[in-house]
């Protein structure tokens, strides 16, 4: 189970403290991380500034002029440089965030929540429910991401609604995975065993005893496949099966911009820096959230 390869078993299978001690560790060494911390402030910069754009009084994203289009950066009137279509790429960056978290966030989000119910319901079960869950799993896992993602956004149609839909698809049997290799370890440990023991029914058992030590594994991969969905995304909307014209979305600038790459480079390269940038962010602060969960 390469899935959570990283993981102490001692550390990250076992009861939670009480009053919070596992995670107060976690949260302290994760802050003395400096690569996490780094990749964190990243993250917040490109959330918080997303989320704030309209109140960063700038350029209007929609508005354009031929009459500058294509500019470098550093014009006089374009800080980043203007698009194919004459607007302020700084603006359409901000905003195009929106977008771009958005699909990239939400899908994860979503997988999260089936994939650990679904998981944790057949690690936990065992037996024919184990067996018809995972081998249904099985199933997403013969075909590659990227090619299951294009084929599900070209069944449902265009549109960042189907995009979103496509990709929790995708990722859903990834966390169904993880959350019923730890659910299986979790319910042979003996304080299961000692409450089932007791009289313990099965919900309960799996309220106190399994949820508390079998998201935070789960929360940790999630969080590396959002780098993952980001990229799918926008890719989608470069190939015109995500987001749509006019509106700011890191894939579709790539998209609309990949035609002026002779003609101004550096300004086609930007909403590529912009994936690459928040993309690598999510990957570093998932590495440090691991390393943070992984007690030795």
């Amino acid at each position: 189970m390469a899935a959570i390869t990283g993981f102490d078993g001692a550390a990250a299978l076992t009861p939670r403290r009480a009053g919070g001690g596992y995670w107060g560790g976690v949260m302290a060494r994760l802050v003395r991380d400096p690569v996490a911390v780094g990749a964190a402030v990243v993250i917040a910069v490109i959330v918080l500034a997303a989320v704030f754009a309209p109140w960063l009084h700038l350029a209007d994203p929609y508005r354009g002029s031929m009459l500058r289009r294509l500019k470098p950066p550093g014009d006089a009137f374009y800080l980043l440089g203007s698009d194919e279509l004459g607007r302020d790429l700084v603006s359409r960056l901000i905003y195009g965030g929106r977008l771009s978290l958005l699909m990239g966030v939400l899908p994860v989000v979503f997988a999260f929540v089936a994939g650990s119910v679904i998981g944790v319901v057949a690690g936990f079960a065992g037996g024919v429910v184990n067996t018809a869950i995972m081998r249904t799993v099985d199933v997403f896992f013969a075909f590659p991401s990227v090619l299951l993602a294009i084929a599900l956004s070209g069944a449902l149609g265009a549109g960042i609604v189907n995009a979103i839909v496509s990709l929790t698809i995708v990722f859903t049997p990834q966390v169904v995975r993880v959350a019923e290799a730890v659910t299986t370890q979790i319910r042979t440990r003996d304080y299961v065993e000692a409450a089932r023991m007791s009289g313990a029914g099965t919900f309960a058992i799996i309220r106190v005893h399994v949820l508390g030590n079998v998201l935070g594994p789960i929360f940790v991969y999630a969080t590396s496949l959002i780098s993952v969905s980001m990229i799918l995304a926008s890719g989608l909307s470069f190939l015109g099966l995500g987001a749509t014209p006019p509106e700011p979305e890191w894939g579709l600038m790539l998209n609309t911009l990949r035609t002026a790459i002779y003609v101004q480079p550096v300004v086609a390269a930007l909403p590529g820096g912009m994936i690459f940038i928040t993309s690598i962010a999510f990957n570093l602060f998932s590495d440090g959230l691991r390393s943070a969960m992984d007690v030795k």
